[in-house]
C-alpha cells in the first residue's frame, strides 16, 4: 500500500497535561508532516508536577486498536513509549513482530519525570529480551538505561560502554539521552555497529522538560517514515527537541511541558 503521505503510528499512554505521550507524539507528528495514528496503552490522570493515578487498558482493547490500524492504514514508521504492564509489552512484541513493522523507536518508558513507577520489573525484563531485539532504534535516558543494562553511568566513557550492551540486546541502533556530566554540558550518544556520534551542548537552564523524551522518540519516529536516515533523522529530532526545550511555554507549577511549536527545519546543533 503506497500512501498519499508518509504516516507513523504511535503505542503509548495519555497523559491528561498534554505534554508527553499520545498527545505529544501527535503533535510531533503534526510539525513534522506526517499524519499520526495511535493506541493507547492506559490513561494517567497527571499534570507538570505529578501522576495522581494511572489505568492501563486491557490487553485486547490494545490488540483491537492495533489491528484496526494495521488492517487499514499501513505506517511507515512506529513508536512505543509508555506500555504499563508486562501484558502490553507481550502485546507490542506480537503485533510487531507478527506484521514486520518496519523502523521502530522504542523509548523505554519505565519512570516518568516525577518519580512515578510506569513499568513493572516483569515489564522491563520483557522488553529488554523481546522488544528491543526489534528495535530500529532504542531511546534511553539515563535512568531507563542504567536499569536495562545495569551500569552505573556516571562518566561519557560508561554512558558508550552502555550503548554498546543496547546494540548487543540486538537494537540496530541507541540513541543515549542527555547524559549531564562534569562542566555543564549535555550530551547525546548515537551508535550503530558503523557509527559513533556525539552531540554536546551547555546544559540548559530551565526548570521544563516534562515531555521531552516522548517528542525525541516521535520526531524520530516521523523522520523515519519519510525515508531519512538514521543520523540524519537524530540529528533533526535532537535539535528539534532542544530548541523546543529553549522556547518553552513555562506552563503549570512543575516541570513544565516544551514547544511542540517550532520550526522543525531549523539548522541542527554543532555536534562532535
Amino acid at each position: 500500500m503506497d500512501n498519499s503521505i508518509p504516516v507513523a503510528l504511535t503505542i503509548a499512554g495519555s497523559d491528561s497535561s498534554g505534554g508527553s505521550g499520545i498527545q505529544a507524539d501527535l503533535k510531533t507528528f503534526q510539525m513534522f508532516g506526517v499524519y499520526g495514528c495511535s493506541a493507547l496503552t492506559c490513561v494517567t490522570a497527571q499534570n507538570t508536577q505529578e501522576i495522581t493515578s494511572c489505568q492501563c487498558l486491557p490487553t485486547k482493547l490494545l490488540q483491537d486498536q492495533l489491528e484496526a490500524i494495521l488492517t487499514d492504514i499501513e505506517p511507515s514508521a512506529l513508536k512505543s513509549g509508555m506500555l504499563g504492564t508486562a501484558a502490553l509489552v507481550q502485546v507490542a512484541v506480537d503485533v510487531i513482530s507478527g506484521s514486520q513493522l518496519e523502523n521502530y523507536v522504542l523509548d523505554p518508558v519505565i519512570v516518568s519525570t516525577s518519580g512515578h513507577p510506569l513499568l513493572d520489573d516483569e515489564g522491563c525484563e520483557l522488553l529488554r529480551d523481546k522488544l528491543i531485539p526489534l528495535a530500529t532504534i532504542v531511546t534511553p535516558n539515563l535512568q531507563e538505561a542504567r536499569k536495562l543494562t545495569g551500569y552505573d553511568i556516571a562518566s561519557p566513557e560508561e554512558l558508550k560502554v552502555a550503548g554498546r550492551e543496547f546494540l548487543r540486546m540486538g537494537a540496530s541502533a541507541v540513541l543515549m539521552k542527555g547524559g549531564h556530566f562534569k562542566g555543564g554540558t549535555a550530551v547525546d550518544l548515537l551508535l550503530t555497529d558503523k557509527l559513533e556520534e556525539l552531540w554536546s551542548r551547555p546544559l540548559l537552564a530551565t526548570t521544563a522538560g516534562h515531555g521531552t523524551g516522548c517528542t525525541l522518540s516521535a520526531a524520530l519516529a516521523a523522520e523515519l517514515a519519510k525515508g531519512t536516515g538514521i543520523y540524519d533523522a537524530t540529528d533533526k529530532a535532537i535539535s528539534f527537541v532542544n530548541r523546543a526545550l529553549a522556547t518553552s511555554p513555562m506552563l503549570g507549577k512543575g516541570s513544565s511541558p516544551i514547544n511542540h511549536f517550532v520550526d522543525v527545519d531549523h539548522k541542527s546543533p554543532d555536534s562532535e
